[in-house]
């Protein structure tokens, strides 16, 4: 019994690591969405999949925001100019950013599973957003996809 019980705990965990996905977000000097941009700005992932941000132009970061990611989950800040690959360990919306072209609004939103902290963030999100000098709109837009 115990080893039957053992043997489908290791096929579970061994499914779902080998189920997780990968997806790529680039941290643009100009996309889709104007100037100083994720692309895609808004992404949809499962928990335990993994976010790789790649510099395709220079002086990019990618960094969390805290008090805007689901509570408990882990922060991440990712050297200028460096890849940097997060693994999503908490259900949610996570909102981030480019610290350095934060006021040009470079920032950008995943969401990981179902979006269970939306209204938390959209509340959250005036703090953020007042910082932006230009695109003041672009968080409001990118958290208005999430369904």
């Amino acid at each position: 019994m115990k080893l039957k019980l053992l043997t489908t705990l290791g096929l579970t965990l061994f499914a779902s690591i080998a189920i997780a996905a990968e997806h790529t977000v680039e941290m643009k000097n100009f996309g889709a969405d104007g100037p100083m941009v994720f692309e895609p700005g808004v992404i949809n992932v499962a928990v335990g999949d993994t976010v790789h941000f790649v510099p395709t132009d220079m002086a990019h970061n990618s960094e969390s925001v805290a008090g805007l990611t689901p509570e408990g989950s882990v922060a991440w800040k990712g050297d200028m100019n460096q890849k940097v690959s997060i693994t999503l360990d908490k259900e949610g919306v996570y909102v981030y950013q480019c610290l350095p072209h934060l006021v040009l609004a470079m920032v950008g939103v995943i969401v990981a599973g179902e979006p269970t902290n939306l209204e938390e963030i959209k509340g959250k999100s005036a703090s953020l957003t007042a910082k932006f000098a230009t695109n003041k709109d672009r968080l409001d837009k990118y958290l208005s996809q999430v369904k």
